[in-house]
């Protein structure tokens, strides 16, 4: 991408599409275009359609997505679905009829089957059966990586889809409904710490194994692939290495100053027992992850607060 292209980043205002903003206008990219959800219904092909129409943007970041965690993939499974089917089929259709020049689909590292060898090779995607408790979302964005590959083989595009890890960091979600793992707990013992409480109570055992990337790393291994990958099989980004639930709650509770115990409700979900992606193939193109957890928590702790 030149410093003057015209840039689309669909879902700017969420953690990813947003953190994707930051980064490019700290390249010094000048020629980006972004519409709020209140302007641009993603869902509506007919606007998305007089929106490419209109614009002829040459890149696109599809960073635009129903997210949530546990509770709201396991409870919305219909919406999560159909509203991400939606935004994405009408975005990498809109691309090749107007003649975009290149799109990124994010995808997300829930794609790989539930009980898949660990670490999780992109090779691993459609080999085995998903996590119940979000296969609706998981589905939804498998789909959109067929569609980008589809496309690729028919139209001759170049639609590249990356598979984040789980992301943390500055405008995440923070609403213990429907917010993932990390963020429900700042928001967790932040608020015990302010209400002095005694406990904390976290779901699940303690003993499932997570991985976690600072978003703006996200965002600076989307910028390296737009700039430097042009192939329809999947990219895993994520930082290689994992955490436990207990030891992330641990590491949060000291962040944070909270001075009581720290429990586990065992009667809750884990989810999927591990998830580790294995981050060779994005190495060996020559990008790697530079925010450590503890420091990324320590920042995404400061802007909760401010």
């Amino acid at each position: 991408m030149k410093k003057d292209s015209k840039i689309y980043i669909a879902g700017h205002k969420g953690m990813v599409g947003s953190a994707i903003l930051r980064k490019l206008k700290s390249e010094g990219y000048t020629n980006i275009i972004t519409r709020e959800k209140k302007e641009l219904d993603l869902r509506d092909s007919l606007s998305v359609n007089e929106f490419f129409s209109s614009e002829s943007p040459e890149y696109v970041f599809l960073a635009a997505a129903k997210v949530g965690g546990i509770l709201a993939n396991n409870n919305y499974k219909a919406d999560f679905i159909y509203d991400n089917l939606m935004i994405q089929s009408n975005i990498v259709k809109s691309s090749q009829v107007f003649g975009v020049k290149k799109l990124l689909f994010l995808g997300s590292s829930c794609i790989y089957p539930k009980m898949a060898p660990q670490p999780l090779k992109e090779e691993y995607l459609l080999s085995g059966k998903l996590e119940e408790t979000n296969d609706a979302y998981a589905i939804a964005k498998i789909a959109g990586i067929k569609m980008c590959q589809s496309f690729n083989q028919q139209y001759r595009t170049n639609f590249i889809s990356v598979m984040p890890t789980n992301l943390y960091g500055p405008g995440d979600n923070y609403d213990l409904n429907n917010s993932h793992v990390l963020p429900a707990l700042i928001s967790k013992f932040h608020t015990a710490k302010i209400e002095n409480k005694s406990e904390v109570v976290c779901w699940g055992t303690g003993m499932a194994l997570r991985e976690f990337l600072y978003v703006d790393d996200l965002a600076e291994a989307c910028l390296f692939l737009m700039n430097n990958y042009n192939d329809s099989e999947i990219v895993n980004i994520g930082s290689g290495k994992d955490i436990s639930i207990k030891d992330l709650a641990l590491t949060i509770s000291d962040i944070v100053g909270f001075k009581g115990e720290v429990k586990f409700d065992t009667t809750k979900p884990d989810g999927t027992p591990r998830k580790l992606l294995d981050t060779s193939k994005l190495t060996n193109l020559g990008w790697k992850y530079s925010t450590e957890l503890e420091d990324g928590i320590k920042m995404t702790y400061q802007n909760y607060i401010f």
